[in-house]
């Protein structure tokens, strides 16, 4: 089965395809001729994820995923959320975000954060969601220079390292987009054995 993956993200792109391996073939967006930019004007995660999952399927009349994934920090609220890839401002810089999340967090005793992935997956006209969590805590200061985003400032409940200092495999015992990656794995080949 081919799968067009509705991101731009190339980080995304290889997470999810060292979490699914050989058994699906993984179409990006750019593989797949499109060139747009999905906005995500919605208040949660699900509706974003809906947004670019339908767009591609309209587009395409293909098999299509999308994922939309935010940092949930408890003593923030759950900032910065829906938000996360534009904490700072509206060029999706990273390096501000964790300063402006460092910046809230100071002085906090409380760290405890998640990271959510919501995974949503057009296929044969429905759709149907996925949710990964990973819980863990921000720390005072980045370290690691892998993974992408918020990683530098996480670390996994039950890990001693961030996911920025994680190779993809370490990372993905933990990952939130892991979890979901397999609940959609597991869907898929239900479906295909029917």
């Amino acid at each position: 089965m081919t799968l067009i993956f509705a991101t731009n993200n190339k980080n995304k792109v290889t997470e999810v395809q060292a979490a699914i391996g050989t058994a699906f073939t993984l179409v990006t967006l750019q593989e797949a001729g499109i060139d747009i930019d999905i906005p995500e004007p919605h208040a949660t995660l699900e509706a974003n994820a809906t947004e670019k999952s339908t767009t591609i399927n309209r587009l395409t009349g293909l098999a299509c995923f999308s994922e939309d994934t935010g940092l949930e920090v408890a003593a923030l609220g759950g900032e910065p959320g829906v938000k996360s890839a534009r904490y700072a401002g509206a060029d999706k810089d990273f390096t501000a975000n964790i300063q402006l999340l460092l910046h809230k967090l100071n002085k906090q005793v409380d760290r405890k954060a998640r990271f959510r992935t919501i995974i949503s997956l057009i296929l044969d006209g429905q759709e149907t969601l996925f949710e990964g969590i990973c819980e863990g805590t921000i720390g005072i200061h980045p370290a690691g220079e892998k993974g992408f985003g918020y990683d530098p400032v996480f670390t996994p409940t039950g890990a001693t390292k961030t996911f920025a200092e994680m190779t993809i495999a370490e990372k993905n015992i933990y990952s939130h987009r892991r979890i979901a990656t397999d609940q959609l794995i597991a869907f898929l080949q239900a479906h295909l054995n029917k």
